[in-house]
C-alpha cells in the first residue's frame, strides 16, 4: 500500500527510533523521580536530555521549560485552559484543528479570524480580532487540511505589542519546517511527537515561556515535594504529574536527532519538492479541484470532479493511505470552500520517493478517467 497520510502519522520511523524505544521498554524500566536508584535516575536522565534535543531544534533558551504530554491534543487543552482560567477572550483562527476550536467553543468567548479561500490568515484579520478582554492568541503553523502556512512570526509581534500571550501550533511543520521560538515571537509552542519529529504516537508536548501564568491541567504525584499537598511551581514538574511514557519520550528523542542531523529545512524541501511535483500533475488533469497555496507545506488537499471525498477515497480500493473527509476542522473546510464534501489529503514524507508521487498520479488518473465514462 502507498502511504501518504504522513500528516496523520509518519508509518515509516528511523531505525534508531525502534531501537531506543525496545531498550528503554526492556532495559532502563525505572520510573523517573521515583527513587534515587540508578534505574529512577536514568529515566530523569532520558527526559532532560530529550528536552535538550527539542530545545536545540525550536531554538528554546530554556529547556526545562519544555514539558512532555501524551499528544498535541492535551499540550493545546494545557495551554488554552491553564491561560484563560478565569475567563478572558480568546482569538483562533478559522485553519484552527478541533483541538483548538472545541476548547474554545467550550469556552465560549473566544473571535475566528477568517481565512482567505487559500486557507491563508492575514496578520491584519488577526488583531482585527482582538478586544480589550483578549487573554489569548492560538494559530497554527499550517493547515492540517491543505498545508497553507501561515505568518506566525508577523502575527507573534502583533501579539507581543498587545502584551497577549501566543501559543503556536506546530504539530503539522515540527521536524520540516525550521521553527525558532525567539523568531516566532511565541509564548507557547506546542508540537506533535509521532509525525515528522519521528517519535512514536503518544507522544507530544508543549514549551511555556512563562510557566507562572498558566495552570496545569492535571496536578499529582510528581516525585518531588512529596511532602507537601501543594502542586511543585518548578518546571517542568509543575506539568508533569503522573508516570511519564519514558520509553517513548526517549525515542522521541532519536526521532529529533535524526532531524537535527539532516535538518528541518532539507527535510521540508525534499517532502515539499514530491508534494509540488504531485500537485502539478494534478493540475494537468481535467476535473481536477486542489485547494491552499504555494506557501505550503507537502499536504495536498483535492477532489475529483463531483464525488464526494468519501466516495473518492474508496475509489483508491485500499491502494493507497490516504484521508478523506474533514480532518478535524471544519471551519477550515468552509474557508477553502470543501464544507459540502471535504477534501481527499494526501500528505508527503521523508521516506516517501517520486516514485511514489507518479503511482499516486496514476491512481488519480484513471478515477478521473472512469468518471467521463
Amino acid at each position: 500500500m502507498l502511504y501518504l497520510d504522513n500528516a496523520a502519522t509518519t508509518l515509516k520511523k528511523p531505525v534508531s527510533v525502534y531501537r531506543e524505544l525496545i531498550k528503554n521498554t526492556l532495559f532502563c524500566g525505572g520510573n523517573a523521580g521515583r527513587g534515587g536508584h540508578r534505574q529512577s535516575m536514568a529515566a530523569v536522565r532520558t527526559i532532560v536530555d530529550t528536552q535538550d534535543l527539542i530545545a536545540q531544534l525550536f531554538n528554546i533558551p530554556l529547556p526545562q521549560n519544555i514539558v512532555f504530554t501524551q499528544n498535541a491534543t492535551y499540550a493545546l487543552n494545557t495551554a488554552i485552559f491553564g491561560t484563560v482560567r478565569d475567563g478572558g477572550h480568546i482569538v483562533i483562527t478559522q485553519m484552527e484543528h478541533n483541538s483548538v476550536l472545541r476548547p474554545a467553543y467550550y469556552l465560549g468567548n473566544y473571535t475566528v479570524a477568517k481565512a482567505d479561500v487559500s486557507g491563508y490568515v492575514s496578520p491584519e484579520a488577526v488583531e482585527a480580532a482582538i478586544r480589550e478582554d483578549t487573554r489569548l492568541i492560538v494559530c497554527t503553523h499550517a493547515s492540517n487540511v491543505c498545508g497553507t502556512l501561515q505568518p506566525v512570526s508577523e502575527i507573534g509581534l502583533i501579539a507581543k505589542k498587545h502584551g497577549i500571550p501566543f501559543l503556536v501550533d506546530t504539530a503539522q511543520t515540527a521536524g520540516c519546517v525550521e521553527i525558532d521560538a525567539v523568531e516566532m515571537n511565541a509564548d507557547m509552542i506546542v508540537f506533535s511527537g509521532h509525525k515528522g519529529l519521528m517519535g512514536p504516537m503518544g507522544t507530544g508536548g508543549l514549551y511555556i515561556k512563562n510557566p507562572e501564568a498558566v495552570t496545569p491541567l492535571v496536578m499529582g504525584g510528581t516525585g518531588s515535594d512529596s511532602e507537601s499537598i501543594v502542586q511543585p511551581l518548578f518546571m517542568p514538574d509543575k506539568f508533569h504529574s503522573g508516570t511519564m511514557n519514558t520509553p517513548a519520550i526517549a525515542a522521541l528523542g532519536a526521532g529529533v536527532r535524526y532531524v537535527l542531523c539532516r535538518g528541518a529545512e532539507e527535510i521540508g524541501e525534499h517532502e515539499k519538492h514530491l508534494a509540488d511535483r504531485f500537485r502539478d500533475n494534478l493540475a494537468n488533469m481535467n476535473d481536477i479541484l486542489l485547494y491552499g497555496g504555494k506557501d505550503s507545506i507537502a499536504t495536498v488537499a483535492f477532489n475529483v470532479g463531483t464525488l464526494g471525498s468519501e466516495e473518492l477515497f474508496e475509489r483508491f480500493g485500499g491502494k493507497a493511505a490516504v484521508r478523506a473527509g474533514y480532518h478535524c476542522a471544519p471551519l477550515a473546510h468552509e474557508a477553502i470552500g470543501t464544507q459540502d464534501r471535504g477534501a481527499v489529503r494526501a500528505s508527503f514524507g521523508i521516506f516517501n520517493t517520486l516514485r511514489d508521487v507518479e503511482k499516486m498520479t496514476d491512481y488519480v488518473y484513471h478515477i478521473s478517467r472512469d468518471l467521463k465514462g
